[in-house]
């Protein structure tokens, strides 16, 4: 980033958004790709209809800088728990803390009692950030290629919980 703190718009994504965000996921995963040697992952073999379908029946939330689109994160809730997935950042915004934002705002957003993401066992970096974050690993899926689909959880808003200190239940 060429600006110290940026500006971070924070805003829901529609399915107009869908081109500037297939694009922004595909530049965001081939550091992925390249981690696990293979170019065969959804983030990078999803069609345009496909993310404008997902767009229309999910929540996401894109973060824009200067009117970019830098980051993005699609999310639903299903029986209490919110499902996170697809965070995206461009590869010359990451280490902004926006995904950080973008995770913080869709659970903000969420009635949930508990928030769940998964990534790769390889993806060390992207596990040690949501650890730092609060998630902790609850599950790994062996996976055809030897890694590992490794899922983390959060507790958001345990049922009962007053939402502040001090409040009254």
């Amino acid at each position: 980033m060429t600006q110290e703190n940026p500006q971070i718009d924070i805003a829901p994504l529609t399915a107009a958004d869908a081109g500037e965000v297939l694009t922004l996921q595909r530049a965001a995963f081939v550091s992925e790709a390249l981690v696990y040697g293979s170019p065969d992952m959804p983030p990078l073999t999803q069609t345009l209809p496909e993310v404008e379908a997902e767009l229309r029946a999910g929540q996401g939330l894109g973060a824009r800088i200067d009117g970019r689109l830098v980051g993005a994160i699609r999310y639903q809730e299903s029986e209490g728990m919110l499902l996170i997935g697809r965070i995206a950042i461009a590869p010359d915004a990451q280490g902004e803390g926006i995904g950080r934002t973008l995770l913080d705002a869709a659970e903000r957003r969420s009635s949930a009692e508990v928030a769940e993401l998964f990534t790769g066992s390889l993806s060390e970096a992207n596990i040690r950030l949501y650890e730092k974050l609060g998630y902790s690993e609850s599950t790994r899926v062996p996976q055809s290629d030897g890694t590992d689909q490794v899922f983390l959880r959060k507790p958001l808003h345990p049922v009962g919980e007053p939402s502040e200190p001090g409040a009254s239940g």
